[in-house]
C-alpha cells in the first residue's frame, strides 16, 4: 500500500489523501461500527471511550477477515457532536496511535444529526485490502 500526496501539497494530519493498493488481494467492507461492546452495550456516553470501542470493533472485524490494522485503506467517521469532537481531538489521536500506530488511511469525517444506535456519538466504517500471500 502506498500513500498518495500530490506534488506541492502540504502533508495531511491524521489521514492520507489517497491510498494506492496493489492487486491481487482480498477486499473487506466493514459496516459502521459504534462504540458498544460485543453484547451491544454502551459502557460510556462520552465520545472518546466510544471512539476507542468503535475502533476496537472495526479491528475485530478486520482480524476476523484475516487482516491487520495496516490493511485499512479507507475509513469514514460519522460523529454527532462537532464541539465535543474538537474538545477531545488530541485524546482521540492518542487512542488512534495506540491501536493504529502511524498508519493513516484515506479518511472522511462527517458530522451528522444523530446515529441509529442510542446513545451512540460516533460510528466508523472501513474498507480493507488484504494482500494475497
Amino acid at each position: 500500500m502506498h500513500t498518495l500526496l500530490p506534488d506541492g501539497w502540504a502533508p495531511p494530519i491524521g489521514y492520507s489523501n489517497g491510498i494506492k493498493v496493489p492487486s491481487p488481494g482480498h477486499t473487506l467492507y466493514i459496516a459502521g461500527q459504534v462504540g458498544w461492546t460485543a453484547d451491544q452495550v454502551f459502557e460510556s456516553e462520552d465520545l472518546a471511550p466510544q471512539f476507542e470501542q468503535a475502533l476496537k470493533n472495526v479491528l475485530a472485524v478486520v482480524a476476523k477477515g484475516g487482516g491487520r490494522p495496516e490493511h485499512i485503506c479507507r475509513m469514514t467517521v460519522y460523529c454527532c457532536d462537532k464541539q465535543q469532537y474538537l474538545a477531545v481531538r488530541k485524546q482521540l489521536g492518542a487512542i488512534w496511535r495506540s491501536y493504529m500506530g502511524t498508519h493513516y488511511p484515506a479518511m472522511s469525517m462527517i458530522f451528522v444529526a444523530d446515529l441509529l444506535d442510542h446513545p451512540g456519538k460516533i460510528e466508523l466504517e472501513a474498507t480493507v485490502v488484504i494482500p494475497s500471500g
